[in-house]
């Protein structure tokens, strides 16, 4: 089984939260909800694997201000590719809690959509259950 360590950004601006749609039919959880982030490329440390996904995944424009590590956590998961492959993974999630200084955001075709998210408001959408378990063990939920 492949291994690989995930550098996941939970990113607040002004009060409220990142959240990206997985594209349907897809990745680790497609159609659902998320939080953005992406695996530690070979020669990269875990803070460029980090600022590297976030300018690949939600543009050049949003500028984070605080980048704070904030937990870890494992599992296994298995990611469906678009040819309709699967494959077993070994997952470990570095998550850093983050302050955007605005919410400028350009989505590449890793996610469908965004939304930025009150507080109050998270549990109305279809998180994946990774991030269910990120925004409830940082008491958001």
């Amino acid at each position: 089984m492949r291994q690989r360590t995930i550098v996941c950004p939970l990113i607040e601006h002004e009060g409220t939260y990142l959240l990206c749609k997985m594209p349907s039919g897809r990745g680790v959880f497609p159609g659902q909800w998320a939080l953005s982030g992406g695996g530690v490329e070979p020669g990269e440390t875990i803070g460029q694997a980090l600022l590297r996904e976030v300018r690949e995944e939600l543009g050049e424009a949003l500028e984070l201000t605080d980048i704070t590590p904030w937990t870890f956590r494992d599992d296994i998961r298995t990611k469906t590719y678009p040819d309709g492959r699967k494959e077993e993974i070994y997952m470990i999630y570095l998550i850093f809690h983050c302050q955007a200084k605005n919410a400028t955001i350009t989505l590449n075709d890793e996610f469908e959509s965004y939304a930025w998210v009150r507080k109050e408001d998270l549990a109305k959408y279809d998180l994946n259950e990774a991030t269910r378990m990120t925004l409830k063990q940082r008491g958001l939920m």
